[in-house]
């Protein structure tokens, strides 16, 4: 039975919530969901640290997922609250501004608080530009940094949670 008193999301920032991170909890939804431990019970969410309430996810994103199976129609976007931080086991952010701003605007705890790219590996760049404004082939770039990055978070999530 899972404890009601510990966090149990884990939300995925970026700035405002229609590229990266919608990208970033789908695609880290999905690789949980397939788990056969307490991580397959995390909620995972997405917000940004400078989202308006109810932006629709960019187009290139929809498509790009789309590829993958993967709606991301449904997608409103949503800002970063101290409850979200609270609710939340992790959250990854997508690049360092994203977590100075975490840091210097909410209360969080130790640990709390990392790139979504963190994990990947030396010699590979932790951070996760934004494709805003870009083609698609850089939505697709994009696309393939969050898939690499997946496979880490799932290990860092099962070993902390």
């Amino acid at each position: 039975m899972p404890d009601k008193t510990k966090p149990n999301k884990i939300t995925v920032i970026c700035t405002a919530n229609i590229c990266r991170s919608p990208l970033g909890e789908r695609l880290l939804a999905q690789a949980l969901s397939k788990e056969k431990d307490s991580a397959r019970q995390l909620q995972v969410v997405s917000a940004g640290v400078a989202a308006a309430v109810g932006n629709a996810a960019s187009n290139f994103s929809v498509d790009v997922l789309k590829e993958e199976g993967i709606d991301l129609s449904d997608h409103k976007s949503q800002p970063l609250t101290q409850q979200l931080v609270d609710e939340s086991l992790f959250i990854f952010g997508m690049t360092h501004s994203h977590i100075d701003i975490v840091d210097a605007v909410f209360e969080t705890r130790e640990g709390q608080v990392c790139l979504f790219r963190e994990f990947v590996g030396p010699g590979k760049n932790p951070e996760l530009p934004d494709p805003f404004g870009g083609n698609l082939i850089l939505y697709k770039q994009t696309l393939d940094a969050v898939k690499e990055a997946i496979p880490s978070l799932v290990e860092h999530i099962q070993n902390n949670c």
